[in-house]
């Protein structure tokens, strides 16, 4: 038994002042399946593209390995050639992915191909962020922690994307000081028996197909699951709420720089702590919630 999914509402194409009313405003997701059909891009963004035009540029890996108190919030597992990691990514012999990588820095022409669509948002230009992985390779559960509004549009393949509204976080077994849930619960099938308030959680779901868009309001939470090997690009605008956006310039500057300093001091200790009080925080929520 899992969860009870919600599918994400489909359009195919729509103007910036229904997007903004429609979902923005009230904060609701929506893929938008043609967005991206008059750019470069969706003819251009396959692999072997990629490996032409960035093939020789060095980009940091992630595996899902649990916290490690011994490096800091972010820190890659691995570095390899761009060539290299696809060419491996495409032979099914790794789990390795690219995460929150500014490839457009070192490939400076992938800018030519896509455009910053005008839906009403103040999107950060300077940040387009590019995510890869192979076929079953799984990005845990997690939310943004400068709670952006994201435009996430994947290529050459397809993918799950499973996303909960941050009213639910209470029952999501939080950790503290950070911005995953705990890392022993298995998304794709949960154990509620383990984990009983996710009985209560109630998440989206939307597959992803070359070229679609997700929009990710401020705050959600998603965990993503390449169904065949592919990739995909990030866009983020500030959040639309002030009271996130002070959340986030909170959790960049203070939140995040005192987990490090706690990982230093305290080591395991520290990680250990953060996941028994996750715990502890979540039954007190759940107990409210039972008669």
């Amino acid at each position: 038994m899992g969860f009870d999914f919600q599918a994400v509402e489909r359009v195919a194409t729509i103007s910036p002042t229904d997007f903004y009313n429609l979902y923005v405003k009230p904060q609701k997701p929506v893929v938008v399946e043609r967005l991206t059909a008059d750019w470069p891009a969706y003819e251009k963004w396959h692999f072997e593209y990629i490996k032409q035009v960035a093939g020789d540029t060095m980009v940091p890996l992630y595996n899902n390995d649990p916290v490690d108190y011994t490096k800091k919030v972010n820190e890659p597992d691995a570095t390899m050639s761009m060539r290299d990691y696809i060419d491996l990514l495409l032979s099914g012999q790794t789990t390795l992915r690219i995460f929150l990588y500014s490839l457009m820095k070192h490939a400076p022409v992938l800018q030519n191909d896509f455009k910053f669509p005008d839906l009403k948002l103040k999107l950060i230009k300077s940040l387009p962020f590019l995510f890869f992985g192979g076929k079953g390779v799984n990005v845990f559960m997690h939310y943004d922690i400068d709670l952006s509004n994201i435009l996430h549009f994947h290529f050459a393949g397809e993918k799950r994307c499973i996303i909960i509204p941050p009213e639910q976080t209470p029952l999501m077994y939080k950790i503290p000081y950070s911005n995953i849930c705990h890392e022993s619960i298995d998304i794709d099938h949960p154990d509620f028996n383990q984990w009983p308030a996710l009985r209560h959680v109630h998440p989206y779901v939307a597959d992803l197909r070359h070229g679609e868009m997700l929009y990710m309001p401020e705050g959600y939470w998603h965990y993503m699951k390449y169904i065949t090997p592919g990739f995909s690009m990030s866009l983020r605008a500030f959040p639309i709420h002030a009271s996130n956006i002070v959340r986030g310039v909170f959790n960049l500057f203070v939140v995040r720089h005192y987990d490090n300093w706690m990982r230093k001091r305290k080591g395991a200790a520290w990680i250990e702590e953060k996941n028994k009080r996750a715990i502890a925080q979540t039954n007190a929520t759940l107990s409210k919630l039972r008669p």
